[in-house]
């Protein structure tokens, strides 16, 4: 899809699960004050590993007022379905009500059949707990499991509905469930590209003409027992001493690993026309996109030609120049070879620019959420363009000479353009171009 078809696609609501907060205005005010998000890992004990921090979202309980503003029935139904949830999920529909809410009464503007949805997720894991109790019932006399008792005394032991938990296209089902959104609906599984691909996949849905809303969100989690002990084993993750809330220090020259958290995020897409009819107010438009992957034949992501792609591929469709570019909000992940990497990769693109044009990386207030991150951090520099400022890199102190990039500071100019990364560890890449509202151009 070239985005030439005519039909603009803008953002007409937002909404948040993360670590600084729940609501659009706690996260901005978390990431202007520099306020970290990273503290003592709750969610599980930690005695068996060398984690004992993490960046959770705290606020989020699975209560039903973290849900955002709903009316009786679709209260009564979302609070039921909390119980075929993981978290992953009920932070994709808290995130989602918040975001609709948001937008205004969106849906007393549209045929069901013209709203749809598009979410992005991490690889869903089910909870140790989950096969306690099945596991017991699968012990012999010499107390070890015996693999033949599983389907007879174990299996019916889970939860009828398990699976549902876990299932990664559950988020947008659940939301067009509550919501009654009866047009196109997909799910991806994308790691921490799911948000940027997301927002790609239900642009093109809006411009070929298929809908004129769509809800595109993602979700996702680093704060896990599983996938925790699976990210201390395959990535470079921040341990040891120090202040917990400085380790996530993207680009900075001592930078030792990620930080691992959690959250989810939701944008609103509409067809300018619909959204201007419904009198809706607008954030910004989408005026670029590109998804590109990379990989070594042993699956490891050559992140530095996936995300110089992207990036130059959605600076194209855009149609938007360096010096129209006002700011950049990087993936920036924390890692020696990952930070190092992107950096090239935006000098490969924008050339001596990189190092002029400011640069943010939420996760420098709060991880790597998964599949949540990137879109948390969008929402971020939407709310900067808003703003009229920047947020600072938080931890930046040291500069890298690998990363030859230009650290934004409290009060740099948000500029009326930015654009957006997000990478794998497998090499897929995506790319957001997002322009202010009223556009200068």
């Amino acid at each position: 899809m070239s985005g030439s078809t005519g039909r603009r696609v803008v953002i007409t609501g937002m909404g948040v699960v993360s670590p600084l907060g729940l609501t659009l205005d706690d996260l901005w005010k978390g990431l202007v004050e520099g306020t970290s998000g990273v503290g003592p890992l709750d969610a599980f004990p930690t005695a068996g590993i060398p984690l004992h921090h993490a960046a959770e979202a705290r606020g989020f309980t699975g209560e039903i007022d973290n849900f955002g503003p709903l009316d009786g029935e679709r209260k009564k139904a979302i609070r039921k379905g909390c119980k075929v949830m993981c978290r992953e999920s009920q932070m994709a529909v808290a995130a989602a009500q918040r975001a609709l809410y948001d937008c205004g009464n969106a849906t007393a503007h549209h045929a069901p059949e013209r709203f749809g949805c598009v979410f992005g997720s991490d690889y869903m894991l089910t909870l140790p707990e989950d096969f306690t109790a099945s596991v017991a019932k699968c012990r012999g006399a010499d107390g070890l499991f015996d693999f033949k008792l599983w389907a007879s005394d174990g299996m019916p032991q889970l939860t009828p509905l398990w699976l549902l938990k876990y299932l990664p296209n559950m988020p947008a089902s659940h939301i067009a469930i509550y919501n009654d959104l009866r047009g196109p609906s997909n799910s991806l599984t994308l790691r921490e590209a799911s948000g940027h691909l997301a927002v790609g996949e239900a642009v093109v849905t809006i411009q070929r003409g298929a809908a004129d809303i769509m809800v595109a969100g993602s979700t996702g989690t680093r704060v896990h027992p599983m996938k925790t002990v699976h990210a201390l084993q395959s990535e470079q993750v921040a341990t040891g001493g120090g202040d917990p809330t400085t380790w996530s220090r993207p680009f900075d020259k001592h930078r030792r690993g990620m930080v691992l958290g959690e959250g989810s995020a939701v944008l609103i897409l509409e067809e300018l026309s619909h959204a201007q009819a419904r009198g809706a107010r607008i954030y910004g438009e989408i005026i670029g996109h590109a998804a590109r992957c990379s990989t070594s034949l042993a699956t490891v992501g050559r992140r530095r030609q996936a995300v110089g792609h992207a990036l130059r591929r959605a600076l194209e469709m855009a149609a938007v120049a360096t010096d129209g570019i006002g700011h950049v909000h990087a993936h920036g992940a924390s890692t020696v070879t990952g930070d190092r990497d992107e950096a090239g990769a935006l000098h490969d693109v924008l050339g001596d620019a990189a190092g002029r044009i400011p640069t943010v990386a939420a996760k420098s207030h709060f991880g790597n959420l998964g599949g949540g991150s990137g879109l948390v951090e969008c929402v971020g520099s939407i709310l900067a363009m808003r703003q009229g400022e920047l947020f600072p890199l938080l931890n930046h102190e040291t500069a890298d000479e690998e990363c030859a990039i230009r650290p934004a500071r409290r009060g740099d100019p948000a500029g009326d353009v930015f654009v957006s990364t997000s990478i794998t560890p497998q090499g897929q890449a995506g790319s957001l171009v997002v322009r202010s509202w009223p556009a200068s151009a």
